[in-house]
């Protein structure tokens, strides 16, 4: 069996929440590194363009001093010594008119032009009057910077070239100047991290916390009257409302299920009052249709109460069929026990629902019964008063209230109007709806 490492919620905030302090620190640190190199550079180069001049303006200085001979004289060697031991210049190097290094102010053995060099000089030369033909190149690596200058007499005419070296920023000039406040930054974005981990910890994970357990004390204990407060005004609230709607929809569909008929599964009289006095409360319009098998008693009596079940299935079908096919979505189809069944739709709908159950359990009730009583159209069975009765085969009755004629305010009132005219439906032969429209 694999391992498997569970991390929580509040795990993945943390791990969140230090690799963006991570991310958070090394973006301040590059981005401070390119501005102090940037920063550096630009010292440099301002040095380096005041540094030529300034070692141009030397050297020219020293040659007047000195004879016109080629070889560099004493005044040039002590000038080119004076600013090897200064700041100006990382490195000197004299070059004659033949492209020979004549002098250098390094301790390290005598330099050597590369053919880079050798163009540079010779592109100077060709300017021989313009005292400004500076020229420069980059190192390889980009950290220092060469510049070329002419070197003139006092006859104007060009008696050397100098190359002078200056360091451009490298990183540790920058990493020296960000470090501390890179670690004053690390320290800040750290405690900020902490304080959103916190503040995220509290305003989320507690509630959704509070959900878990009311969630799990609903499935463990059933317990379908938790209510969970939340009042973060945002989605968290909106979820708790959320739950606390599905907890009531849990205990109406808990009273349903407990009152729905076993044989039907359709909800039985609690649902059906509340349903009815729903709509009287909202003041919608509706029908309550009230249905009754006639002849039922005699033919469970002579047939048994299987295929007594299997007549009542029968009926409740053809009744959620007709409501499905002509009724509204928020019609309701009960099962008060036994054969009696009601209805709660809208006027505009009520005629064309038992227009459907009349003509279709007329015609699927006569399969329920043997040949010979289909052939005659009734049954041999004894009555209530205990003598014995032709039944015709059986019929439905539906008896309808409304208030779309008059008022009606409760829902005793509904079933004392069905239950009379549920009397003048079952006088009528055969399967029939009556309406009650009496407007008093």
């Amino acid at each position: 069996m694999a391992f498997q490492v569970k991390f929580g919620l509040q795990q993945r905030i943390n791990t969140v929440m230090i690799i963006s302090t991570i991310l958070l620190i090394s973006l301040f640190i590059v981005i401070e590194l390119q501005n102090q190199l940037a920063v550096i550079t630009q010292h440099n180069l301002y040095r380096a363009r005041t540094g030529i001049l300034l070692i141009k303006n030397s050297l020219e200085n020293a040659l007047a001093k000195g004879t016109t001979e080629q070889i560099p004289t004493t005044s040039v060697r002590d000038t080119i010594e004076s600013l090897r031991t200064s700041t100006i210049a990382d490195e000197l190097v004299l070059i004659d008119m033949e492209s020979n290094v004549t002098a250098f102010s390094s301790n390290l053995i005598k330099p050597e032009l590369n053919i880079q060099d050798m163009q540079i000089v010779k592109m100077i030369k060709k300017a021989t009057q313009n005292q400004d033909a500076f020229q420069s190149k980059l190192s390889p690596q980009k950290d220092s910077l060469y510049l070329y200058a002419p070197i003139f007499d006092l006859n104007k005419e060009m008696r050397y070239i100098v190359r002078a070296t200056f360091s451009l920023g490298n990183m540790q000039e920058a990493m020296a100047a960000v470090y501390r406040p890179s670690i004053f930054s690390a320290i800040a974005v750290i405690l900020v991290s902490i304080a959103l981990a916190f503040l995220l910890s509290k305003t989320i994970l507690g509630p959704i916390k509070v959900l878990n357990d009311a969630t799990k004390t609903i499935a463990q204990q059933g317990k379908l009257d938790m209510r969970v407060s939340i009042e973060t005004q945002d989605e968290l609230q909106e979820l708790a409302e959320t739950f606390n709607e599905m907890t009531v929809s849990l205990v109406k569909m808990k009273e349903r299920a407990e009152n729905a008929n076993p044989l039907t599964k359709l909800p039985g009289n609690v649902v059906i009052r509340e349903e009815v006095e729903k709509r009287l409360h909202d003041g919608k319009k509706f029908v309550v249709i009230h249905t009754d098998l006639d002849n039922f008693k005699a033919y469970n009596d002579k047939y048994g109460l299987a295929l007594g079940d299997e007549a009542i299935k029968l009926c409740a079908d053809t009744i959620k069929k007709a409501v499905k096919e002509h009724g509204n979505e928020s019609d309701l189809v009960g099962h008060e026990g036994g054969d009696d069944f009601v209805i709660v739709t809208t006027p505009e709908q009520c005629v064309a629902i038992t227009d459907y159950i009349v003509k279709n359990f007329d015609e699927k009730i006569r399969a329920l019964y043997n040949n010979e009583d289909r052939s005659q159209g009734f049954i041999v069975s004894q009555a209530r008063d205990g003598s014995t009765r032709k039944f015709p085969i059986m019929a439905i009755s539906m008896a309808g209230a409304t208030n779309a004629h008059r008022k009606i305010s409760s829902y005793a009132e509904i079933t004392n109007i069905t239950a009379e005219v549920k009397k003048k439906a079952k006088d009528t032969p055969g399967s029939v709806f009556i309406l009650d429209k009496r407007t008093a």
